[in-house]
């Protein structure tokens, strides 16, 4: 089959494209052909060696998180789907590989494709929703006439993640550029600010959540719009104590981990303020939550454009630039010719 390999570690290094063997499939996976795969932020970050500490993967590998496809074989222990199942899934981490023709998934991380959803659509969804999902209603515990911040209402977590918490119930409030104001109010929206020409310091106050997906500055200013016994959750570190022990990581790894989160823990006690850092994890049942949400029109897909997959090394590219509103997704299965990708208005 053909794939996109990470030969070694690189900023900006282009992956591979290579013939390589179907993967083995393991008794309780089932093997997926990839009609799509969803690009994100973490496959570049892999790629630069940004997460070799947490993630040591043993190259070369290919790289890709999300997948939209068929069924093709099942392990012994899989009962769940069936050869033909149309399906969509975040794999998990250690079996990655999804910017290639085929890959294997846990069948406990695999749903079925949302039916009102193509194939792309349904790539851009996984890795999005889930961390929506699992920041707001599992971390978050959000409640109806909440508050939440969420920064970056654009990009493909902010998309997904105003669209769950209006239906939540909450009241949504999101930084963005003027030029995609249109869309995050489209999406739910209530306040909009411009972080070009306004600080959400001035503009926010009171909130249950923060969503932080920024760097650490924007995280230690996030403390300010937050009531007491407020909730400020950030997927772009600094890793907690918590998520070292959750993750069963070396002693060693664990107190570089306490050290790194230590100013803002200890600058949001002093808020009583709750820090936790997440770092999402596959998983088929909240996918399916998800799934209903999506038949039911609660929550839309978001696509700024579709790469072919010869153009996959482009579309990581542009992940990297924070251009995109919304997703990046990769066509697999009968994909034309790169014309530079192309967009897909779906907001």
């Amino acid at each position: 089959m053909k794939a996109f390999l990470l030969e070694r570690y690189g900023k900006k290094r282009p992956l591979r494209s290579a013939e390589v063997p179907l993967p083995q499939l393991r008794d309780d996976e089932v093997l997926v052909e990839v009609h799509a795969a969803g690009v994100n932020l973490i496959d570049s970050k892999i790629r630069d060696g940004e997460f070799k500490l947490i993630l040591p993967y043993r190259l070369p590998m290919a790289l890709g998180h999300d997948v939209a496809g068929v069924v093709v074989k099942a392990g012994p222990r899989s009962r769940q789907f069936k050869v033909g199942d149309e399906v969509y899934a975040r794999v998990d981490d250690f079996r990655i590989g999804t910017f290639a023709e085929f890959v294997p998934v846990k069948e406990a991380s695999l749903a079925l494709k949302p039916r009102n959803l193509t194939m792309e659509e349904a790539a851009s969804i996984p890795l999005v929703g889930l961390t929506a999902w699992q920041a707001l209603v599992e971390k978050a515990e959000l409640k109806r006439g909440q508050k939440v911040f969420i920064q970056a209402g654009s990009g493909g977590v902010g998309t997904f993640a105003i669209q769950l918490a209006k239906h939540w119930g909450a009241a949504v409030a999101t930084t963005t550029s003027a030029g995609n104001a249109a869309l995050v109010k489209a999406l739910g929206a209530d306040v909009v600010i411009d972080y070009k020409t306004q600080d959400f310091e001035d503009a926010l106050l009171d909130h249950d959540v923060v969503l932080n997906s920024q760097d650490g500055w924007t995280l230690a200013k996030s403390l300010s719009v937050l009531k007491r016994g407020g909730k400020l959750i950030s997927i772009s570190g600094p890793p907690d104590p918590e998520f070292g022990a959750e993750k069963s990581y070396a002693a060693f790894l664990r107190l570089v981990m306490r050290m790194l989160s230590a100013s803002i823990r200890r600058k949001a006690k002093s808020r009583d303020v709750r820090y936790s850092f997440l770092f999402m994890k596959a998983d088929g049942a909240q996918l399916r939550e998800i799934t209903k949400l999506i038949e039911l029109g609660a929550i839309r897909p978001v696509i700024d454009r579709v790469f072919p997959f010869a153009s996959t090394n482009e579309a990581l590219s542009y992940v990297e630039s924070g251009r995109a509103k919304g997703k990046v997704v990769i066509k697999v299965k009968g994909s034309a010719p790169s014309n530079g990708g192309r967009s897909s208005a779906m907001a």
